[in-house]
């Protein structure tokens, strides 16, 4: 789900926030393939996991980004778009990508990067990570004021207002998980 979402995004040249929001940045600036971007800029990130999250959860959130690195490209072999509007293509990639993380959280995984960041506030210091995923989100997209048009920089924040919403809603620590 998260893979299909970001390919709408990608189709429209949007952005979203968090790790893959910074990988949307680079991708469009050096037009370098986004799921290796995505793939690198989350290495660091698993020093913390493995310290504050365990290793079950290091391990499964390593596949996790490397199967959404590859499906990424295998969707783009099979999807093509004609037609897709940019502010529907934002919202509905965005909100996909919500009920893919949310799936991921609930199976105690992620898609690293600053999804285990807000897991790791959210379980040991009570901070919601809906909320620190919407702080840190909005500042990746406005960041991109100098990356794509302002139209497009607008959907995109609406689009990651609508991800970061979809999951403070549903995601509660404790809850449904595998």
């Amino acid at each position: 789900m998260v893979s299909l979402g970001i390919v709408l995004l990608r189709d429209v040249g949007a952005l979203t926030g968090s790790t893959a929001g910074l990988a949307f940045l680079l991708h469009y600036t050096f037009d370098i393939s986004f799921g290796l971007i995505f793939f690198l800029i989350n290495l660091p990130f698993y020093f913390l996991a493995i310290r504050r999250m365990g290793w079950e959860f290091t391990i499964k959130t390593f596949i996790t980004v490397a199967l959404v690195s590859v499906l990424i490209d295998v969707h783009l072999n099979f999807i093509g778009f004609s037609k897709l509007q940019p502010f529907y293509a934002a919202l509905l990639g965005n909100a996909i990508m919500g009920v893919g993380f949310i799936v991921l959280f609930r199976h105690q995984t992620s898609l690293g990067g600053i999804n285990i960041l807000s897991l790791h506030l959210q379980d040991h210091h009570g901070i919601r990570a809906g909320k620190v995923q919407m702080a840190v989100d909005v500042s990746v997209v406005l960041a991109s004021l100098y990356v794509v048009s302002f139209p497009l920089l607008i959907a995109s924040v609406f689009g990651a207002i609508l991800l970061n919403l979809v999951i403070a809603i549903n995601h509660r620590p404790n809850r449904y998980r595998a």
